[in-house]
């Protein structure tokens, strides 16, 4: 039965002049140097008939000289392939080592059943340069790639897998793509895949994938505070709702437990937990000690706390939540247009204590903001009066309205997330933290193109932001009477 599944074309061009210096510098022969180019010289360039007739070449067999014969693991089926010893061993240093000791003219590859099945579009990519990817086929080009040792084909497949993470699956891409890529070593795919599993861990939580998440990925997980999620709370229910269906073991568990923020979740859902939850009353004594922390953060002031406690610790620091509490969504329509102005409020800081008290924001995006570097002066507002220019980059500053005793102990880190849409998804593209600007980045929307209307940094000519406060308390230092 055809697949419907939607494929795409993974290519490297392989030039007329490229292949026959090749051909010519095996054979011994001098390769004669390009000629200076001249006030009437042009470029002929042929490379697709090239192409055409290689794979021509390649469907009739026409001056074979060995055959490849392609064994499936566990199965009877057997795939041969007439094939050219000149195209291989230009191509993989691998087949060149096994031409040199075959004897005879044939070949034999043994290989599992999903590299056999997709075998003769890797030796067409080694005799075309281009290879025609569905996603289910992904890993096993992947594999082929790095068992034959075809560096831009594995390089290409690894940067396709990164770009279609959120392409519709019923059990997802990202996390059976980061097992796979922690086996075999892929560090750039692999962290790839934990980037948006991070980025993007609200929608995961929600899809059948969250269950298939590996106990060592789970705890990466949990360790991160770049994590973009509502609140602290629903990542609690989904370590339950993942235990329940794993049954881990108890080491495992508590494990897990242990690096949840107990702190940024509120007392009445922390009292509900303890009654209601069954994984934290199998393990409470593992993590007996966190929520009486939690529980004193949430009963005294912050500036009491911190004479007595460490708070510069991950159970006090908050992560990227998406809660009305912590920010603001912020939808820029035509950005490139002029600058833009946005108010919201949050809660003053995750703190019981601070659960009553608000802080007004006022947010600027400028399209075209000059640097701090080449400004000559800021206006009584400071950093609120940017000097804009045509040569200017985008930025987006970020400041309280008034200032307040609260803010005693109290500094906030701002995260500004960056959305864009990958087939079909709004996912979370880029993440910059800073404490008043985005030019303390230093990259924000580096290289983004916001006069197209196609650019992939918007959305229907918008720029998608998320803006997040993160309050951070801090220790203070007694003097000893």
């Amino acid at each position: 039965m055809p697949s419907h599944r939607p494929s795409f074309i993974l290519g490297v061009s392989l030039t007329t002049m490229v292949f026959f210096a090749h051909f010519v510098a095996l054979r011994g022969a001098p390769v004669k140097p390009d000629f200076p180019p001249d006030l009437g010289s042009t470029v002929l360039n042929h490379s697709m008939s090239l192409v055409q007739r290689m794979e021509g070449l390649l469907a009739a067999g026409n001056g074979s000289d060995v055959t490849l014969r392609v064994l499936a693991v566990d199965t009877d089926e057997v795939k041969v392939i007439q094939a050219h010893s000149l195209v291989l061993t230009m191509q993989s240093p691998v087949f060149e080592e096994l031409l040199l000791v075959r004897n005879g003219s044939a070949v034999v590859l043994r290989e599992a059943s999903d590299c056999a099945a997709v075998f003769d579009k890797f030796i067409r990519y080694l005799y075309c340069g281009d290879v025609s990817v569905r996603l289910d086929q992904a890993i096993a080009l992947h594999k082929l790639a790095s068992k034959y040792r075809v560096r831009s084909l594995q390089e290409g497949l690894s940067q396709y897998m990164s770009q279609h993470l959120s392409s519709d699956s019923p059990a997802g891409h990202a996390v059976s793509w980061y097992n796979y890529a922690l086996l075999t070593g892929d560090a750039a795919l692999r962290d790839s895949c934990l980037q948006y599993l991070s980025w993007n861990l609200s929608s995961v939580l929600r899809s059948q994938e969250w269950l298939s998440v590996g106990e060592d990925l789970l705890l990466s997980l949990l360790r991160r505070s770049d994590l973009v999620l509502q609140t602290e709370l629903e990542l609690y229910e989904a370590v339950e709702a993942w235990a329940e269906s794993n049954g881990p073991a108890g080491e495992t568990a508590r494990a897990a437990l242990r690096s949840l923020r107990y702190g940024m979740i509120p007392p009445r859902h922390l009292f509900r937990l303890q009654r209601q939850s069954a994984l934290l009353q199998t393990h409470y004594e593992s993590v007996r000690d966190l929520l009486y922390l939690a529980f004193q953060f949430h009963s005294a002031s912050p500036v009491t706390l911190a004479k007595y406690f460490e708070v510069n610790c991950s159970i006090f620091t908050p992560r990227n939540y998406l809660s009305p509490s912590w920010g603001s969504p912020w939808i820029i329509g035509n950005p490139t247009r002029d600058d833009r102005s946005f108010s919201f409020q949050t809660q003053l800081g995750p703190s019981g204590h601070d659960a009553s008290k608000r802080v007004t924001w006022n947010s600027l995006f400028s399209p075209r903001w000059m640097p701090a570097g080449a400004r000559s002066n800021y206006g009584e507002m400071g950093a609120m009066q940017p000097t804009r220019t045509d040569g200017g980059r985008p930025r987006v500053i970020v400041t309280p309205a008034t200032s307040s005793p609260d803010f005693a102990g109290v500094s906030f880190q701002k995260t500004l997330l960056v959305m864009a849409r990958q087939q079909g998804k709004i996912v979370v593209r880029h993440v910059y933290n800073f404490h008043q600007s985005t030019e303390e980045a230093g990259d924000f929307l580096e290289g983004a193109d916001l006069q197209r209307r196609v650019s992939e940094y918007l959305i229907d000519s918008s720029l998608y932001l998320h803006v997040v406060i993160k309050p951070l308390y801090h220790t203070l230092l007694v003097a000893k009477k």
